[in-house]
């Protein structure tokens, strides 16, 4: 998986039981459409809590990582399919 570390804008939709669900993202000037979850965890950065989300879009793999206490979005990785 190719490292890309780089803010994202994410839609998502928050479904009951505070479950979060990405169901879109921008990336290099296109609209990604997720069309599966593939797994998704927990983690930690120092005191912040992170949650990962494997998604594809029909053709490829991406790590996002939505930080919970600035609540921003990380495309942390690619896998082109």
């Amino acid at each position: 998986m190719e490292r890309i570390g780089k803010p994202i804008r994410v839609a998502v939709v928050f479904e009951p039981g505070r479950q979060i669900r990405p169901v879109c993202f921008d990336w290099h000037n296109r609209k990604h459409t997720v069309t599966e979850i593939v797994y998704c965890w927990r983690g930690q950065a120092g005191e912040d809590s992170l949650l990962y989300f494997s998604v594809s879009d029909g053709s490829d793999l991406f790590e996002l990582v939505y930080n919970t206490a600035d609540q921003s979005w990380t495309l942390n990785g690619v896998e082109a399919g």
